[in-house]
């Protein structure tokens, strides 16, 4: 779990630090804080997502919270009060992803085992291709931290001594990028759908 690895950084308190933050607003002190709990949020989150790739945007997406959420709020034990914001998070994602309605497949329309097995591969390779593409769309920062933090499992620490940027920017670079990458895929699906449909009305008007 080499993401999870963190410097001992300094010696102050998180209570201190805490204070600091509020006070300052300095990103990288928040940083310093979470960093001493990282590996406790990503056993949170693995708790309830059963999914590593999950858990470690959900390691992301908390910190985002409390960029916001720490300001507002006075923490006398911020290790007992951050699990308890990872949980809520947790659970609310849960929550949301209940709420997907589902619609049930007639066995009559479903597709032969071979077929659908055919079907699934295929769409592996159409993502895998879309994705590869979508890379090069990216910036050159972009593009380096997401594959150090997603394809190589690299930790921030790591990330920021290879690409020799500041802690806070190589977040930025990671969250931009997946962003910027999530929208590409989701476009290149579209214009493949498009271009399906395109080449299905051209074979019927002949």
């Amino acid at each position: 779990m080499t993401f999870l690895k963190t410097n001992s950084g300094t010696s102050y308190t998180d209570a201190e630090l805490a204070t600091l933050y509020r006070s300052s607003g300095d990103l990288q002190v928040l940083a310093e804080l979470y960093q001493r709990y990282m590996d406790l949020v990503y056993g949170v989150c693995l708790k309830y997502f059963k999914d590593a790739d999950r858990s470690k945007d959900g390691v992301m997406q908390i910190f985002e919270e409390l960029i916001a959420k720490l300001k507002r709020h006075e923490i006398e034990n911020f290790k007992s009060w951050l699990y308890q914001v990872a949980k809520n998070y947790c659970l609310m994602q849960l929550r949301t992803a209940k709420n997907f309605k589902t619609v049930e497949i007639a066995e009559s329309l479903m597709q032969n085992e071979e077929n659908v097995h055919l079907n699934g591969v295929l769409e592996k390779e159409e993502n895998l291709q879309r994705l590869e593409y979508c890379l090069t769309t990216l910036s050159e920062e972009q593009r380096k931290a997401v594959q150090l933090f997603y394809l190589d499992g690299k930790c921030y620490n790591e990330i920021v001594e290879l690409m020799g940027q500041e802690w806070n920017q190589v977040r930025s670079f990671i969250q931009n990028g997946r962003r910027n990458l999530k929208i590409c895929m989701e476009m290149s699906e579209e214009g493949g759908k498009s271009s399906d449909s395109g080449s299905v009305t051209n074979r019927s008007s002949h």
